[in-house]
C-alpha cells in the first residue's frame, strides 16, 4: 500500500467534465433561466424522476462484467428518452415515458419540462460552467424527415438531423466521429468503431462540461486491484468538506462543492481495495439520502487522481431491460413521427463520454488555515476504485454518475 501524502494550501479545486452521449438526446434550445427562477412543477417532477433513473440505469450497466469505468448523465439520458417519446407514437412513446415515471405528464409538459431542467443546470452564468450540448439524429439515406418533427425536436431538444449511408460503414463511422470531434473540441475523436445495423436511426448527443483553475500535482499510484497499480498524477487539498465514515459498511463518503456551490461532487469509496460490486448493491436513491443525512462538515485532507477517461456504453440492452422494448425492436417500433412511416427503429443506443477533472473551482476560504478547524483532518485518499456523482442542489437532479476503476496512467505494473 502506498504511503499517504498530504499537501496543504492547494489553490483551487475544479471538476473538468467532458461527455459525449450517443443516445437519445438532450439539450435545450430555451434561453438561460435567471438565477432566482423557480422550476415549474412538471420540470421539478422530471428532475426528481431523472435522479431515480440514475440509480436504476447505473445498476443495470454495472452488471455488465465487461464494463470497467462508467460515466453517464442522467439528465441527458432523461432528455434522450423525451426525444424517443417525441419520435414515437402509442406504446413506443409511452414506454419512454414509463421509464421516466412520467406517464401522467402531458406530452407538451414532458418536452418543455426536460428542456427547462437542462437549461437550468447548464446555465453558464449562474453555474460558472461551460456546458455545451450538441444533438444530432442520424437516419438512413432513404429516410425523409417530417418538417413538424424537425421543428419540434429543434425547439425542445436543440436537435438537428442528417442522413447517412450506414451500409458504407467506414464512411458512416468517419462522419459520426468527425461530428463528435468537432462538437467536443477534439476531446472525443474516436467515439465509435462500428455500426452494427444499417437500417435504423441513431441519436447522438455530444456534451462538453468544463471548469478550470490551477492546482498542484504529484505522481503517485492508483490501485486498480490488489495486483495492479497505475501511475497517475494526484491532486491534494485540505479543507472543510461534507464527510461521513460508514464503519458498518466499510466505506467513506466525501462531498465537495462545485459551480458556486450550486452542485456537489460526491465520492463513495470503500475503505480498502476491492471491486465495487458490494457498494453498488447498496447504491440507491434512498441510501444516498441516508448517507447525505449523516454527513457533517469536517476537516479533510483530500487526494484525488487527476483523471482523463473516455467511456463508451451501448445503452440499448440496458434501456431495453428498463422497459424500452419497442423502440429498439425493428418489428415493433413505431417512430413514425420522424418520417411519417413506421420504417425506423433505434438500431443502436450509444452513450460515449470523456471526462477530465482536476478539482473544484470555488475559491478557498483562507481564513480557516492555521485555525483549530483544520487540526487533525480526516483522510480521503482516492488511490483505489470509487463511485462518484454530481448532484445539483437547486433541482435535486443528478448531473453525472459513474465509477473510476481504471484511470489512465503512465504505466501499469504487477504488485505481486
Amino acid at each position: 500500500m502506498f504511503s499517504h501524502r498530504l499537501v496543504l494550501n492547494c489553490t483551487m479545486l475544479l471538476t473538468n467534465l467532458v461527455a459525449l452521449v450517443l443516445l437519445a438526446t438532450s439539450a435545450s434550445a430555451a434561453t438561460s433561466a435567471s438565477a432566482d427562477k423557480v422550476l415549474s412543477n412538471h420540470a421539478s417532477i422530471l428532475a426528481d424522476n431523472s435522479a431515480s433513473l440514475a440509480f436504476s440505469l447505473y445498476q443495470n450497466v454495472a452488471k455488465d462484467k465487461k464494463v470497467e469505468n462508467i460515466l453517464f448523465s442522467p439528465v441527458v439520458v432523461a432528455s434522450s428518452l423525451g426525444l424517443v417519446a417525441l419520435c414515437g407514437k402509442a406504446s413506443t412513446a409511452s414506454q419512454a415515458k414509463t421509464i421516466l415515471n412520467a406517464v401522467k405528464v402531458k406530452d407538451e409538459q414532458l418536452h418543455s419540462g426536460l428542456a427547462e431542467l437542462l437549461t437550468e443546470v447548464s446555465d453558464p452564468k449562474t453555474r460558472n460552467v461551460t456546458w455545451k450540448i450538441s444533438n444530432r439524429l442520424y437516419g438512413p439515406s432513404s429516410v425523409t424527415f417530417v418538417d413538424e418533427f424537425v421543428k419540434s425536436s429543434k425547439k425542445h431538444y436543440n436537435c438537428d438531423y442528417a442522413k447517412i449511408n450506414f451500409r458504407d460503414k467506414k464512411s458512416a463511422i468517419n462522419s459520426i466521429n468527425e461530428w463528435a470531434t468537432k462538437s467536443t473540441d477534439g476531446k472525443l475523436p474516436d467515439v465509435t468503431k462500428d455500426v452494427e445495423k444499417t437500417d435504423g436511426a441513431m441519436i447522438i448527443s455530444a456534451m462538453f462540461y468544463k471548469r478550470e483553475c490551477l492546482c498542484e500535482y504529484f505522481c503517485l499510484g492508483f490501485m486498480t486491484s490488489r495486483s495492479y497499480t497505475v501511475s497517475v498524477q494526484m491532486m491534494h487539498r485540505t479543507g472543510l468538506f461534507d464527510f461521513y465514515d460508514d464503519k458498518t459498511n466499510k466505506l467513506t463518503i466525501l462531498g465537495m462543492p462545485l459551480a458556486h456551490k450550486k452542485s456537489t461532487v460526491m465520492f463513495i469509496m470503500p475503505h480498502h481495495v476491492e471491486t465495487l460490486e458490494r457498494l453498488e448493491k447498496m447504491l440507491t436513491k434512498k441510501q444516498l439520502g441516508t448517507w447525505m443525512g449523516k454527513m457533517q462538515q469536517t476537516a479533510v485532507a483530500v487526494s484525488l487522481p487527476k483523471v482523463s477517461m473516455e467511456v463508451s456504453h451501448n445503452l440499448q440492452k440496458h434501456l431495453k431491460e428498463l422497459g424500452l422494448t419497442e423502440a429498439v425492436d425493428k418489428s415493433k417500433a413505431d417512430l413514425s413521427n420522424i418520417s411519417g412511416k413506421k420504417d425506423l427503429y433505434l438500431s443502436s443506443v450509444f452513450h460515449a463520454s470523456a471526462i477530465e477533472w482536476d478539482t473544484d473551482g470555488n475559491e478557498i476560504d483562507t481564513s480557516i488555515f492555521g485555525t483549530e478547524k483544520l487540526k487533525n483532518p480526516k483522510l480521503f485518499y482516492a488511490d483505489h476504485p470509487f463511485i462518484f456523482l454530481v448532484k445539483d442542489q437547486k433541482t435535486n437532479s443528478i448531473l453525472f454518475i459513474g465509477r473510476m476503476v481504471r484511470p489512465k496512467g503512465d504505466k501499469m505494473r504487477d504488485e505481486l
